[in-house]
């Protein structure tokens, strides 16, 4: 039972492995590609995770800095010069429709998350931002709760800042802005995660060496008994 178990857990990683290599395949495809215009709004309760995320697009409004949320990154890697403890800037953008779609505009380390020591970067009027589609963070065990009052987010939840900010017919995604000149250079866009971990080959490896290596044991045990 254990060799069928350690088996199973090796196929289970070779899937895994290929499911891996096509989603990476698929992000390297969306990210490079030109931007495309947002999906309408009456697409976006049918959009699903898988046909959406890290797509390229462009689209237009006005920001709307009052409503800014603060998402805490306890260690950014940043890729521009600004990073370690800080904030990623997430703000609503309002469409010429009246909808909202809220924008990660990037990374502001924490002695600057207050917008009065940043004010140049805060676009006033209609602006054109391009930048990938994420679909809403997920949480787990570990994710402390939001404090609204406090302006303090720990996950890219546009449902959440949604309904706090009251905001209009709210997108179901985020969009991380590109690493377009800002003025002051905060916040520093551009900053989606794209070195995606893809363990499973050295995971299917470990367990089928485990499996040869039982299967090997028994062999052994097997033929001193047969000699005995």
């Amino acid at each position: 039972m254990s060799l069928t178990i350690l088996i199973g857990l090796g196929v289970w990683q070779v899937e895994r492995l290929a499911w891996k290599e096509k989603l990476i395949a698929t992000i390297a495809e969306r990210t490079t590609a030109p931007p495309v215009p947002l999906p309408p709004e009456a697409e976006w309760s049918r959009l699903q995770p898988g046909d959406y995320a890290y797509r390229h697009v462009v689209l237009s409004g006005t920001f709307e800095h009052d409503n800014e949320a603060h998402v805490f990154r306890p260690l950014m890697e940043a890729k521009g010069p600004a990073h370690g403890l800080g904030f990623l800037v997430l703000t609503p953008l309002r469409l010429a429709s009246g909808a909202h779609v809220i924008v990660n505009r990037g990374f502001v380390p924490s002695d600057k998350a207050d917008a009065a020591t940043r004010h140049a970067g805060q676009f006033e009027g209609p602006v054109t931002v391009t930048g990938l589609m994420r679909e809403p963070e997920p949480r787990n065990y570990f994710t402390p709760a939001d404090e609204p009052a406090r302006d303090l987010w720990f996950t890219r939840d546009p449902a959440a800042i949604a309904q706090v900010y009251q905001l209009d017919r709210p997108a179901p995604f985020t969009i991380d802005a590109d690493a377009s000149p800002v003025p002051g250079g905060l916040p520093q866009g551009g900053e989606t995660v794209l070195d995606i971990p893809n363990n499973h080959l050295s995971y299917a490896l470990t367990w089928f060496g485990l499996a040869l290596g039982l299967a090997g044991v028994f062999a052994v045990y097997a033929a001193r008994r047969l000699r005995s």
